[in-house]
């Protein structure tokens, strides 16, 4: 490959990575000296599961090594099914009633609410499920990457409906 075409590919390669990978949120609210700054509502939110849940990146990137920030919108009636995580995840309830459950049963009806400044620790590889029921909500997470979502079946859909 010629050194124009590579170039050409790299520029491309970037393009691409920026528009998928939604860390560029917080570059964008960084300031010279290193600050990130996001007030409520300058959130750039991406529905990357295609349920109406979700998701902007404030800090990091979950998918490289280093500190990442979530935050996720829960639309009211859905639940992610039992799945895990590599590393510890730190939750925090922004507004709303967030549900959690814990094993590879899935059973909302047993999910125990977490109300608006609830906290929550989901350990690394411990299988679990949450999200919402009449009203929606919005948590934030913060973790130390690589993320990712290992579902106990993932050849089943990832989110059930609880209403």
């Amino acid at each position: 490959m010629m050194k124009k075409e590579r170039r050409i590919v790299v520029a491309a390669t970037c393009v691409l990575a920026a528009t998928l990978f939604p860390s560029a949120t917080t570059w964008s609210a960084t300031d010279e000296m290193g600050f990130v700054r996001i007030n409520q509502g300058e959130e750039v939110w991406k529905n990357p599961f295609g349920v109406g849940v979700e998701v902007a990146t404030l800090y990091g990137d979950p998918s490289k090594q280093g500190i990442y920030v979530l935050r996720i919108k829960w639309p009211p009636g859905i639940m992610s099914k039992p799945h895990k995580h590599p590393e510890d995840r730190h939750v925090v309830v922004l507004s709303g009633t967030w549900y959690t459950g814990t094993g590879e049963a899935f059973v909302p009806e047993k999910a125990i609410p977490m109300k608006t400044g609830g906290y929550m620790v989901h350990p690394a590889g411990a299988v679990h499920w949450d999200g919402t029921r009449e009203e929606g909500a919005v948590i934030q997470i913060t973790g130390y990457g690589p993320s990712g979502n290992n579902f106990v079946k993932p050849d089943e859909p990832q989110f059930g409906k609880t209403n």
